[in-house]
């Protein structure tokens, strides 16, 4: 079954977290942008240890920063599962082996305008293929349908090569793109306002959660 992570801007409230505390998604979705990579800027160190104290659930971080290196000692102390950073800042396993070796699954993010056959040489060595299906740095963005195709070509590389490597799918996700996403082969999606602009999160995360994948 597909797994939910539920992402969360820098100004979530503590209402926030403790509604999503009693809901069954999987991960909390942490976006830190140094202001560089993207022009927006989101947690701060002092907002990350805010958020790592109130909830329950485990964070997935995407670093959208050009020194990903920063932040590494600091998420370390942290309930962390995944730290995606972008392929387009470091095109090499060291710092995937760095961020293994601290005992936390590591994953490559892809832009839009990114080959997602570009990463084919590193997921050997990854656990996660983070791909944005909106440019990165703004919720609330349109889902670019070229994503199924990006999504397709990455899962047949991973049949073909026994990987254990599982893709997650960012950006303007809802119950209608999700279908098509889960179908192209998505083990993850990450969603923000769907889940979090209405009063029941856990029924939308539901609504993403009960779509069954297909036999590709």
């Amino acid at each position: 079954m597909v797994k939910i992570s539920t992402s969360i801007l820098s100004f979530c409230d503590n209402d926030t977290i403790d509604k999503l505390n009693q809901t069954d998604t999987d991960y909390l979705h942490i976006d830190v942008m140094d202001g560089c990579f993207v022009k927006e800027t989101a947690f701060s160190i002092e907002e990350l240890k805010r958020i790592n104290k109130r909830t329950k659930k485990p964070l997935d971080v995407h670093l959208m920063v050009f020194d990903v290196e920063k932040y590494l000692e600091v998420l370390k102390g942290l309930k962390v599962s995944f730290i995606t950073f972008h392929y387009e800042v470091k095109k090499n396993i060291n710092m995937i082996k760095k961020i293994k070796k601290m005992g936390i699954k590591c994953g490559i993010s892809v832009k839009p305008n990114t080959d997602i056959k570009d990463i084919f040489s590193l997921l050997p060595y990854l656990d996660l293929v983070l791909i944005m299906s909106v440019e990165p740095g703004y919720s609330g963005q349109t889902f670019l349908s070229t994503t199924y195709e990006k999504i397709k070509i990455i899962k047949k590389e991973i049949i073909n090569n026994k990987f254990n490597t599982l893709i997650s799918v960012d950006g303007g996700i809802n119950d209608k793109n999700a279908v098509k996403c889960i179908e192209c082969g998505a083990d993850m999606l990450v969603s923000n306002s769907f889940i979090l602009s209405h009063n029941d999160y856990q029924a939308k995360i539901s609504s993403l959660r009960g779509i069954k994948r297909i036999n590709l």
